[in-house]
């Protein structure tokens, strides 16, 4: 059974008992190809059918989730609950799903040669590692991900369509001696060149490797990879959706349209409609048709991200991020600068370059206080030049700080989505200034 035949039976069997019905069935075959120490190992491939429910009535919502792929079992499911979605109390945030026209379906995004790939990814995996080993690594651990995937929604105000994508997911982590470095990528469609540059990026940059240095903690001007800034970023998006700003997750809680929350050098935009990001939809999970929009416009905030609900709590019409409970974004691009990497290196006189992070952490939602922990090799700059490398480097500072420090963007944009950059990502180097950067704890 398709994806939209699963949704359109579901959504038969329900739209009488309930005010609100929504159903969302992703149909996906996937593969995990782990890498480890030059060789691909462990090959695991699934298929699954998620079912996800809107079940409205009386104002009261219901949100269930259910990973089956037979109709009478979600429906049988829902039958010993139906009495108990009355009993909870109403929602606040009740709003009946809305009436939609038929959205503009996308061109692209689905690869024949990725679903080939899918019985035997292999060979994609070894030209990562020949490339990394090329460019000096010694040995080399990662991931390649492949999947192919149906999405259908159905409504009970009248919408039903389904659309497919693929998705290619690529890491990878070099090592030379005790240092390492990474590059990730993340597309639509297979790219040998690609997937060969997140081998040779990964390991050219050990080659700075030379002299270890002592990091004393401060404030220092530095220069952020794609895939730093890009984890980062899709944070600050998140904490652009309604839901975010209402319940007081949001450092934006306390903004309105049009402030200055950035530098005015930096935007940064949502874009469900570019098929070459795998974030991309047509249609949110209401039936609304999406659209790209401006998250932050030349460090100016200019959109909040709405389903129906918070957009009626805002009086402002659904932006076509739904989400049934929390509106989110789809695909983010931070628009490109006008310097090289060269340039921003050439601009610092005391700082860093830090190449990858993780635990990312948030200690105050409301005043954006945040930390995030160097991963690999953490490359020092003096006078304008890299001098050698350090580790065990924090950020910790505020994401309004951070985006208004903002100095200079670089040219060149890279696709970057791995599991800390949840949200694809097409983002550039960037360099900020007077950043505080601290030893982690551990």
């Amino acid at each position: 059974m398709s994806a939209r035949e699963l949704a359109s039976r579901v959504l038969y069997e329900l739209k009488e008992k309930f005010d609100n019905v929504a159903v969302k069935v992703v149909s996906r075959d996937s593969v995990m190809l782990k890498i480890w120490n030059n060789q691909p190992g462990v090959l695991q491939m699934w298929r699954d059918f998620i079912t996800y429910l809107l079940l409205g009535k009386q104002r009261r919502v219901a949100i269930l989730e259910f990973r089956v792929s037979s109709p009478e079992e979600v429906v049988s499911a829902v039958r010993r609950i139906e009495d108990y979605v009355v009993r909870v109390e109403e929602s606040e945030l009740y709003a009946d799903l809305p009436e939609v026209k038929k959205p503009a379906l996308l061109q692209g995004g689905h690869d024949k040669k990725v679903v080939e790939y899918l019985s035997d990814p292999k060979p994609l995996a070894e030209a990562m590692v020949t490339s990394a080993l090329n460019s000096g690594a010694e040995r080399v651990a990662g991931t390649l991900e492949l999947e192919d995937i149906e999405i259908a929604v159905a409504t009970s105000r009248g919408f039903d369509e389904v659309y497919r994508k693929t998705e290619v997911m690529a890491y990878l982590r070099s090592f030379r001696g005790d240092v390492s470095g990474h590059w990730a990528w993340g597309s639509t469609s297979l790219d040998l060149k690609s997937l060969g540059e997140v081998g040779s990026r990964s390991a050219e940059v050990l080659n700075y490797a030379r002299t270890k240095s002592v990091f004393t903690p401060g404030r220092y001007d530095v220069i952020l990879s794609p895939l730093v800034i890009g984890n980062l970023m899709n944070y600050v998006a998140s904490m652009a959706s309604g839901m975010a700003i209402l319940i007081g997750m949001s450092f934006l809680a306390k903004k309105n349209i049009g402030d200055l929350v950035a530098s005015e050098s930096f935007t940064l935009v949502d874009i469900p409609r570019d098929t070459s990001l795998p974030g991309f939809t047509p249609f949110d999970d209401e039936g609304v048709e999406t659209y790209n929009k401006p998250i932050i416009d030349r460090g100016k905030l200019s959109s909040i991200l709405h389903n129906t609900a918070t957009g009626r709590i805002f009086r402002s019409p659904s932006t076509g991020n739904a989400g049934w409970t929390n509106p989110r974004p789809w695909n983010l691009v931070i628009e490109a600068g006008n310097s090289s990497l060269d340039d921003m290196i050439s601009d610092v006189d005391k700082g860093y370059i830090i190449l990858n992070n993780w635990y990312t952490r948030l200690q105050n939602y409301v005043e954006g206080q945040f930390s995030t922990v160097a991963r690999d090799l953490v490359l020092e700059v003096r006078d304008g030049s890299i001098e050698g490398y350090v580790d065990r480097v924090r950020i910790a500072d505020r994401f309004e700080t951070l985006l208004k420090s903002v100095k200079a963007m670089s040219r060149d944009l890279y696709d970057v989505a791995w599991w800390e950059v949840r949200i694809p990502t097409r983002a550039p180097y960037v360099l900020v200034e007077n950043i505080n950067l601290t030893k982690p704890a551990i």
